[in-house]
Parts: C-alpha cells; sequence; structure tokens
C-alpha cells in the first residue's frame, strides 16, 4: 500500500446515530422520509429526510450546546461517534498531538447566517444581536468546534465545494499525511436541513429537480499513514482529481477527468471493480450518467446505489457515498485489491472522482 488509508468511519444520518444505525439502513434500504411539522420548519417543503429527534442539546448535552447551530452539532456528533468506535470514549484525542480534522460544506450554516442578517434589520440598532450567534455564521465554525470539543491540535481545514466537499476534502486530508503536517485525519462533511436552506433550493432548483427530497447529516471518514496505523485498513486512497467544467460540457469534463485518473493510476475500466456515481437530480445526473456510460461502455462494474433514501444531502453526499462503499464491502466481503471509482457531480460545475483499493 502506498496512499492513506481509511481505518474507520462513523455517521450520523436519517438512518440514525452511529455506524451501527448507517449499516443496518444502508442495508435494508428502508425510507427515512417524514412530513415535516409546518410550527417548526416554515419553509415551502412538506417532506425532508431528518436525523430522528436531532437537537445538540438532546444527542450532546447542555454543556457548551445552548447557542450551538444545527449543523455545528451534527459534526461535534459525529466526531464522537468516530472516537467512541475507536476509544470507547468521548475525552480529548491525547493519543495523538499532530490530529488533523478537515470538513467539507456548502456554506456552513445558512440558517445562522439569516438569522444574524435578520436581526441588524429588525432590532432597534444594527449591531443589537445576540454575540454568542455571531461564531455560527463563520463558515468553518463547525470544524473548529469539532476541534475545541475533542482536542484535535493539528490543522483545522473547511471545504467548500458543494456536492463535490467530501472528495475535495478527501484529497487535502491526504495532502496533509503526504507532507507530513498530521499523523491522523478525521475527514468528511456536513450538511444540515433548515428553513434558510429549503428556501435557497426552492429559488434555486430547476423543473428538472423539482422531486428533490433534502436531507442531512455528517459522515467524517479516519485516514491513517499506512505503515504507522494501529488500525485495520478499511480502504487504500489511490488518487483524488477535481475539475470543472470545461466550455464543451459536464459529460465530456467528467469522462475527461475519469480517463486522466485511470490513467495516472495505471488502470483501465476493466481494472474498476464498481463504481459510487453521486446522482444528483435533473440534467447533472444525466450528464454523470453519459460520462460514466462513455467510459465504461465495454466493461459493466458493480454500480453502488447512491445514497437516495436519506435525501439530498448536498455538500455531505460524497463522504455518503464513500461509506455506503464500505458498507457494501462490509455486507459483501470479497478478496481484498478490489477497485472502486467514486464520482461527484455538482450543479455549479464542480467535478471530482477518487479511486479507492478496497482492503
Amino acid at each position: 500500500m502506498r496512499g492513506p488509508v481509511i481505518t474507520g468511519w462513523s455517521a450520523v444520518s436519517p438512518y440514525g446515530i452511529g455506524r451501527e444505525a448507517y449499516l443496518e439502513g444502508a442495508r435494508t434500504g428502508r425510507a427515512t422520509v417524514s412530513r415535516l411539522d409546518p410550527e417548526q420548519w416554515d419553509g415551502p417543503d412538506e417532506l425532508a429526510c431528518l436525523v430522528p429527534g436531532f437537537t445538540p442539546r438532546e444527542v450532546l448535552g447542555k454543556k457548551g450546546t445552548r447557542s450551538m447551530d444545527r449543523v455545528t452539532g451534527l459534526a461535534v456528533a459525529t466526531v464522537r461517534e468516530l472516537l467512541r468506535e475507536e476509544r470507547g470514549q468521548d475525552g480529548p484525542y491525547t493519543a495523538d498531538e499532530n490530529a488533523a480534522l478537515v470538513l467539507g460544506t456548502t456554506t456552513g450554516s445558512a440558517q445562522s447566517m439569516m438569522d444574524l442578517t435578520r436581526d441588524t434589520f429588525v432590532n432597534e440598532k444594527p449591531f443589537y444581536i445576540d454575540p454568542s450567534q455571531f461564531p455560527n455564521t463563520v463558515m468553518n465554525c463547525a470544524a473548529g468546534q469539532c476541534a475545541i470539543w475533542y482536542g484535535l491540535k493539528g490543522p483545522n481545514t473547511t471545504v467548500a465545494a458543494g456536492r463535490a466537499s467530501g472528495l475535495l476534502a478527501l484529497n487535502y486530508a491526504r495532502r496533509l499525511l503526504n507532507a507530513g503536517r498530521a499523523t491522523t485525519v478525521l475527514c468528511g462533511a456536513a450538511e444540515e436541513y433548515s428553513t434558510a436552506r429549503s428556501w435557497l433550493e426552492w429559488h434555486t432548483r430547476r423543473p428538472d429537480e423539482s422531486a428533490t427530497v433534502l436531507g442531512e447529516g455528517c459522515a467524517v471518514l479516519r485516514l491513517d499513514h499506512p505503515h504507522t496505523t494501529t488500525h485495520t485498513p478499511l480502504a487504500e486512497l489511490i488518487t483524488v482529481t477535481s475539475t470543472i467544467t470545461g466550455p464543451t460540457g459536464t459529460t465530456p469534463s467528467l469522462t475527461q477527468a475519469i480517463t486522466t485518473t485511470l490513467h495516472q493510476a495505471g488502470l483501465t475500466p476493466a481494472d474498476i471493480y464498481a463504481i459510487s456515481p453521486s446522482t444528483p437530480a435533473g440534467t447533472p445526473g444525466d450528464h454523470e450518467r453519459h460520462a460514466l456510460n462513455t467510459v465504461f461502455h465495454h466493461h459493466t462494474p458493480h454500480r453502488i446505489p447512491a445514497p437516495g433514501p436519506i435525501g439530498d444531502t448536498a455538500a455531505a453526499t460524497a463522504t455518503f457515498q464513500i461509506i455506503t462503499l464500505l458498507t457494501h464491502a462490509h455486507h459483501h466481503p470479497a478478496p481484498p485489491g478490489r477497485i472502486a471509482l467514486i464520482t461527484a457531480v455538482d450543479r455549479d460545475g464542480v467535478l471530482a472522482c477518487a479511486l479507492l483499493r478496497l482492503l
């Protein structure tokens, strides 16, 4: 093994809190859509895929959560679950002074930003705001809070790239490890459901995306050096490639990115055991499917279904794709060495793909 290895993961999702809840939900594919309470959620949506009963205070306790917003709570709870599975406790990550965290997001918390902005207009003076709410408006609030709660003293980074955020965060984590900036990286992505997000989606959604049901959640991977890890590797990260939609369109741009990624890794389409597409709604999903059909027209890899039952998790989509792939490998064990391709397409033009060797 030459690349960083994924040695653990956990998630907070509409399936529930923790790895076991996700394993069970992904295995059964059970629906998570629920009807929204209009008294709590006054946006345009009637349906959404929410983490059951989730509030930061209920899940994390009263201490330090009075002003915590939802996306921060999702991230902090997910890191807690990963540390619990590793060490059986919630305390500081004292085993490694160089533990880093990389978190993908769309904008942080749109709800927090809009709430604070509204207060500057409706309060008697623009500066009559609740100062405890201001940190939530900063995009890297969730990542910073994870570091504070669990003593992660290495680099702390937030990556924003829409639905491709999870893969770009993974690439950033890979570079930290390869450069010796960290010895362990907790890497993932988070997305909250909120009234603000539902209105933003409602106003920007194209006609062919009208059936989209929004979801929420956070998934976090643990990445280690292959030669120093004390954990059992689940997969090796071979490479990550990112690009943007060029003048010829999404399909040719993604096709070129996948072809280049395979070539740089010394692989051919026939070497790919499975593919995990992001499957966005509407035209972007059609373009992604056409690109994959172009690359694999002489070969038919196993297709890992996108985590659709938990809704559109936006920035967290790609990381949920990875843990769904790992869940599939958990439920369908086979000889190690199989290679999987993960693709991500964002409607604003960001494209990414990654190669994993399942172990």
